[in-house]
């Protein structure tokens, strides 16, 4: 089983069989053909879909899905997560991060970002300027920032904190 979120609601599907599925406890039949690597084709209902999908971040469940030219950020979690979730041991899994260090020597060519933002994971931080390239330096998950330590136009070394968070 695997219970899907999107931003408008949850969904539980079971697969039965080939083209049998159990949607919310409700038995859907469905044919669907493989069109390429990232894109299906569905019949629901004798209701035509394409599905492609967009993007996948593997590690946190998500996928990005474009289904009739509308786009889906959905969240699926299966049976293993779902009984470390009834557990309550999901939140023991997630990793708390206290803060995020310079990855390289490099001087600060903005700070986009600002104490007490409340920031979601692969949101941009700061931009580091390193060897004659511009980088952007991303949040490695959902923070609130507590303390900024880097201001623009400051020189950094590898290693050192340029943000807190709480």
């Amino acid at each position: 089983m695997y219970k899907i979120s999107t931003n408008q609601k949850q969904v539980e599907i079971d697969k039965v069989n080939d083209g049998l599925f159990h949607i919310n406890g409700k038995a859907i039949a469905a044919d669907i053909i493989n069109i390429d690597a990232n894109k299906l084709h569905l019949i629901v209902n004798h209701k035509s879909y394409t599905a492609e999908l967009v993007s996948i971040d593997e590690s946190g469940k998500n996928l990005k899905l474009k289904i009739n030219s509308e786009i889906f950020d959905l969240n699926i979690k299966d049976k293993i997560d779902l009984l470390l979730e009834s557990m309550g041991l999901d939140k023991a899994l997630v990793k708390t991060i206290k803060d995020i260090k310079a990855p390289m020597p490099g001087l600060v060519v903005n700070v986009l970002a600002k104490e007490g933002d409340q920031i979601k994971k692969g949101e941009a931080l700061i931009a580091l300027e390193a060897m004659k390239m511009e980088n952007i330096i991303k949040s490695p998950a959902d923070v609130t920032i507590k303390k900024i330590h880097v201001s623009k136009g400051m020189a950094l070394e590898k290693g050192q904190i340029m943000m807190d968070f709480a």
